[in-house]
């Protein structure tokens, strides 16, 4: 997570008298799974201002998401996925989270073994592949294919994967490669 939205997590602290794991608690207890209606609810019944309650959502959402919905908290969700030898890749998923949060709304469905990130339609899947690595799945069209953004054949889940193996891999370059099949997907 970057300083700001530390500082802005922060003060939606001081603001509204409650600590993060009080206000995740707020949402998941809403009922509610969708980004706008999460947002929408924060504003309406904590006076939250349209930031704030966007970027609330955000944090939830990448660390619950529509697991939620099925009575499970994100973290739950997660420690499944990521548990045992494959505990020492979670810094790497909230890298990718981290950098895939600020781009705008999307739904987070949870799979047994990635997280399946969705706007209109799948723009990225995330989760390990290995003991050793995490593997972002990326649906996007009119990209060339490099040593790292690996094309897929056609009739798969997704176009192209990238393989990570630390948190710094979660760069620019990724990125913008995640940002361009967001918008993408509509």
């Amino acid at each position: 997570m970057d300083k700001a939205t530390e500082t802005q997590l922060a003060n939606i602290q001081k603001r509204t008298g409650k600590s993060l794991d009080e206000l995740r608690a707020i949402i998941a207890a809403s009922g509610l799974t969708k980004h706008g209606e999460l947002r929408d609810m924060l504003k309406r019944d904590l006076g939250m201002g349209h930031g704030d309650a966007n970027t609330l959502v955000h944090v939830a959402l990448a660390s619950h998401g529509a697991a939620m919905a099925e009575g499970k908290t994100g973290d739950e969700v997660l420690d499944g996925i990521y548990a045992g030898a494959k505990a020492a890749l979670r810094p790497i998923h909230d890298a990718v989270m981290a950098a895939v949060a600020p781009l705008g709304e999307f739904e987070i469905a949870p799979k047994k073994t990635y997280l399946s990130l969705r706007r209109k339609k799948q723009f990225a899947m995330v989760g390990p592949a290995t003991n050793t690595r995490v593997e972002v799945g990326l649906n996007m069209k009119g990209v060339a294919g490099t040593s790292r953004l690996e094309a897929l054949p056609p009739g798969g889940m997704c176009q192209y994967k990238v393989r990570l193996t630390s948190p710094g891999e979660v760069d620019e370059e990724l990125t913008r490669w995640i940002r361009e099949a967001y918008t993408q997907a509509g």
